[in-house]
């Protein structure tokens, strides 16, 4: 109770406070929007990224950065779409797709960890990379006709009201949680993110946790592609294009450092609300597509932004303070 009390006065309490303003200017727009079956649309239209965005938290807490997990999902759905026009087993298809999410985990993170290539650098090549991949396999064309029951999955419920997608985030959700704030592992993410060099000395094996990282964010951004292609019953070589800045600004705006050590998935579970619910707000006001992309844009460098001047400002205070104290009289006796 204690540490949510703290968080509430933090940044995570701001978020809520945006949260509510959001949600309040919503419902005003539109009486249905509090209801059950648009919040579950509001998830589904979106659920592949805030997935990928729980993976991209411990990225940038780590103090790296992936950019090419969008064209990961777009490589990934372009295979398995391939695959399946070639009239290969569809089993064998989503077990290669998913393999090859895995090894463009694997090839960013052997340039970042062994070879000790910066992050932005790698995974910008690998962006284009990948990107260029699905392109070639799916030509100017686009690939569907995937089995039934694969759609279905995609599109349908599958307990309750809830779509197989929206299922898997809530458990990832409970286990992104489990591994980064109460696993030995998770406190390895942030003391790596804090100082390198100081893990290194204290006997973690950064290069091979590094890679793990990175294997996973490949691991999660292909099963996000195959969700993808589900949910729309087809893939093209752009599926995908334009999806990294809602996920960086989703992690970033829910208050985990750019330079890394700091933040928790709490922080990001509140920020994808606002991202979602702000994109909900804009449809209702018929505002364009570009124009959404733009306010997230700007919305991405306000989460930059605004936590560092706070803790400027919080800093300049405690400063002033220190300042005072010292500079009272010295009591006389």
């Amino acid at each position: 109770m204690a540490k949510i009390a703290k968080a509430l006065k933090g940044w995570e309490g701001f978020l809520s406070a945006v949260l509510v303003v959001i949600i309040f200017f919503n419902a005003s727009l539109a009486p249905e929007y509090l209801q059950v079956h648009n919040w579950i649309n509001l998830f589904q239209l979106s659920i592949e990224k805030i997935i990928v965005a729980l993976i991209m938290t411990f990225i940038i807490i780590n103090a790296e950065i992936d950019l090419s997990v969008a064209s990961t999902m777009g490589l990934t759905a372009a295979v398995l779409a391939w695959m399946n026009h070639a009239g290969q087993p569809f089993g064998l298809a989503l077990v290669v797709a998913l393999g090859v999410g895995v090894l463009a985990g694997l090839f960013n993170g052997f340039w970042i960890s062994y070879v000790g290539l910066p992050s932005l650098v790698v995974t910008l090549a690998t962006m284009i990379m990948y990107r260029g991949g699905a392109r070639v396999f799916m030509e100017d064309k686009s690939f569907g006709d995937f089995p039934d029951w694969f759609n279905h999955l995609g599109q349908e419920a599958l307990v309750g009201p809830l779509p197989l997608a929206l299922i898997l985030f809530g458990v990832l959700v409970v286990l992104a949680i489990v591994v980064l704030q109460y696993s030995g592992f998770g406190r390895i993410v942030y003391v790596v993110g804090n100082n390198r060099e100081v893990a290194r000395f204290s006997g973690i094996n950064v290069r091979r946790h590094k890679l793990i990282l990175f294997t996973m964010s490949g691991a999660i951004a292909g099963l996000a592609g195959i969700l993808f292609a589900a949910r729309l019953g087809s893939v093209r070589g752009d599926t995908a294009t334009g999806f990294e800045l809602d996920i960086i600004t989703m992690v970033l705006l829910g208050g985990v450092s750019i330079f890394g050590g700091s933040g928790s998935i709490y922080g990001v579970l509140l920020s994808i609300l606002i991202v979602l619910n702000l994109r909900n707000g804009m449809s209702l006001l018929n505002l364009t597509g570009h124009l959404q992309t733009g306010v997230i844009g700007v919305l991405l460098i306000l989460s930059v932004l605004l936590p560092n001047l706070a803790a400027w400002t919080r800093n300049a205070l405690q400063r002033r303070q220190y300042q005072k104290q010292n500079l009272r009289p010295a009591p006389r006796g």
